[in-house]
């Protein structure tokens, strides 16, 4: 398989380019800033530079050429304001969602945030806040395309411990965090699994190995 990935700099997004380049899939990863392609060609994949918050869908449709499935994981990240929330987090997926429609790539993969199906609580900090509406409003677009084969995936809370291989999967988990490792993991999983289209899915530490909770969405 060929896959693009938006934000392809991020923790998770290296994380995933290192499983599949090492699965012997083609992965390119899309960055802002030159200077980081060191590190995706060290993950193994082919690095694009092109800012999606200026690009037009047509400029993104031509990375997107003869890829078998994209994947959105980019985000404004910490330290950002809320109008880079809903310029990155919401407005560069839609863009990104165009642009795989437009280069006929049907499978389409979100990395969201659990929270992102509520109004966020009140007293919530307003710049997390402007993160949660953002991530629901890009959800609620790709959600509405006919022409993506479209998976939403909303992890808990994430942390930077060692991945355990063992999660939990499904539409409502509960609260709970999960290690960016095996975020990565469950993304490259879902890539393969056909149930998975079509759903928008809580993922949380749990006691089921990857591949068996990635597999019981057929079940």
């Amino acid at each position: 398989m060929r896959i693009v990935i938006a934000g392809g700099h991020g923790q998770i997004a290296l994380r995933a380019e290192r499983l599949l380049s090492a699965r012997g899939d083609e992965v390119a990863g899309v960055i802002r800033r030159p200077e980081q392609a060191g590190d995706l060609l060290a993950a193994g994949a082919e690095p694009v530079v092109c800012d999606l918050e200026s690009a037009s869908v047509a400029e993104v449709a031509r990375h997107l050429e003869g890829a078998d499935a994209a994947v959105f994981a980019a985000g404004a990240g910490p330290g950002s304001g809320a109008a880079r929330k809903d310029s990155v987090d919401h407005r560069a997926c839609v863009l990104f969602a165009d642009a795989a429609e437009a280069a006929g790539v049907r499978r389409f993969v979100v990395v969201s945030s659990m929270g992102a199906d509520r109004e966020p609580a009140e007293g919530t900090d307003p710049v997390f806040a402007a993160y949660l509406r953002a991530k629901a409003a890009a959800d609620a677009d790709v959600r509405s395309r006919a022409g993506l084969d479209w998976t939403i995936l909303r992890p808990g809370g994430l942390t930077d411990r060692p991945g355990t291989g063992r999660v939990a999967l499904a539409p409502s988990t509960g609260h709970g965090s999960v290690p960016r490792d095996d975020v990565a993991a469950v993304l490259v999983a879902l890539l393969d699994e056909p149930a998975a289209v079509g759903r928008t899915l809580e993922l949380i530490g749990g006691n089921s190995p990857v591949d068996e909770a990635v597999s019981a969405l057929a079940g």
